[in-house]
């Protein structure tokens, strides 16, 4: 199993360019399947996820061609109905979360599908009712097989109707909106989640010749065509990953440039790094953090604790939640963490706290953070990335602290991030992949 072995305290310092977005490819990668036309997606990122994806997509016939870093045609044309509900197939979807997105997809265009309990970061339950739900209001049927623990799910033909989803979810919203449109008549969609991947997808779909209405909001309408058609998408910078640079540029950083960031699509990402006192330059789509000597957290204007939350889409991502506790370690002042949406995500701080840092994990949500102030050093130490996001955070630590650290289980980092090793080592770190 690989490891990285990071010596700390290099300065980062130079120029980098953000990632495709990981969870806008695994969505518009499952929406090609609605189509026997070739549809090119560019700016794939080279992650083990999405590429763990496009391998399913061939094997279940889907023809791929490579043009060149990141830009690939899919088409769906010939698709091997029978290898769906192969062995193979499902224990492969067992291993992927974002293999439940294929149910959409192939319900509205083949009639059934089979898919496995779905895989993914050990972050807490992570409930697929959503979808589910959703989709049998189009008129799917939906049975579990007890014996191989998978889904199936038949239709012999979707009709729109109207549902008020029973939480915002990302994935669900993505997977109900690939199956209704192609079902008869006007689906309404309340509380749809109206994150820029949804966003995304939903103007990919458009392009293909879907008709869907309120992009952006929390209202969708779409009304059921019969066929979609060849298109072309480009996928957006991964805002985790900006995220992500901002909070290594602040920590360890004496000047860091990330190019191309769609200021447009960050939301309020920027502005939350600013409360706990990061300074940010905008340079026309870029952003510049300078050099940080000492940040400090913003109090509430009654001088109450500085909360951070996440919430739904315009709400914080909670995918940022791990880094910016990790920045705020080094900040002047103390801030409580709140993380709603997943209950074991915050079970990586004990590392941090045996690195030196002053948390206080209330219960699996909360966690007070009181910084340093750059005063004292996180120390190094040997550590497991248990997820995505908590692994990232764990390697911003390792990197701005003494000594040098451990972290095991990177396939984990490798799932999100592209190279990232080879990427922050042009900017001064100091980070060697080993066995």
């Amino acid at each position: 199993m690989p490891a990285f072995i990071i010596e700390g305290g290099h300065p980062l310092k130079g120029e980098i360019t953000p990632q495709g977005a990981k969870n806008e490819a695994l969505q518009v990668l499952c929406a090609t399947l609605l189509t026997d036309e070739p549809v090119r997606i560019s700016n794939l990122p080279d992650i083990a996820d999405v590429n763990n994806q496009i391998r399913l997509l061939q094997d279940i016939g889907v023809h791929v061609t490579r043009h060149g870093q990141g830009d690939m045609t899919f088409q769906a044309d010939k698709v091997d109905l029978c290898y769906l509900e192969s062995e193979e197939f499902l224990d492969r979807c067992a291993r992927l979360r974002g293999s439940v997105m294929l149910v959409g997809p192939l319900v509205a265009r083949f009639g059934k599908a089979s898919v496995s309990k779905p895989g993914g970061d050990k972050i807490g339950r992570r409930r697929l009712d959503t979808h589910f739900l959703g989709i049998q209001k189009l008129g799917a049927e939906f049975s579990f097989n007890t014996t191989k623990n998978v889904f199936e799910i038949k239709a012999d033909k979707l009709k729109g109707a109207y549902m008020l989803l029973d939480e915002a979810s990302v994935t669900g919203t993505a997977n109900i909106v690939m199956a209704a449109v192609l079902a008869e008549d006007t689906t309404t969609i309340y509380n749809a989640a109206c994150e820029p991947y949804i966003q995304q997808l939903c103007t990919m779909l458009c392009k293909m010749g879907a008709k869907i209405s309120g992009i952006g909001s929390n209202l969708l309408t779409i009304t059921g065509v019969e066929k979609l058609y060849s298109t072309s998408h480009s996928i957006l910078p991964d805002m985790i990953e900006i995220g992500s640079f901002i909070g290594m540029a602040a920590m360890c950083g004496e000047g860091v440039l990330i190019r191309n960031a769609r200021l447009d699509q960050l939301g309020i990402i920027p502005s939350i790094f600013q409360r706990i006192g990061i300074k940010l330059e905008i340079q026309d789509d870029n952003i510049f953090i300078p050099k940080q000597e000492h940040y400090e957290i913003e109090s509430f204007l009654d001088g109450s604790i500085m909360t951070i939350a996440d919430a739904p889409w315009p709400g914080l991502t909670p995918d940022l939640l791990s880094i910016l506790l990790v920045v705020a370690t080094q900040a002047k002042g103390s801030v409580l963490i709140h993380q709603k949406m997943f209950e074991s995500r915050l079970f990586f701080v004990d590392k941090l706290i045996d690195m030196g840092a002053q948390i206080i994990l209330c219960d699996p949500h909360r966690a007070v953070v009181i910084g340093h102030d750059k005063r004292f050093q996180l120390k190094a130490a040997r550590m497991t990335s248990p997820d995505i996001r908590a692994g990232i955070a764990l390697l911003i630590a390792a990197m701005s602290a003494s000594g040098t650290s451990c972290i095991d289980n990177i396939g984990q980092i490798d799932r999100g991030y592209e190279n990232i090793e080879e990427r922050l080592n042009c900017l001064g770190a100091n980070i060697t992949r080993v066995e």
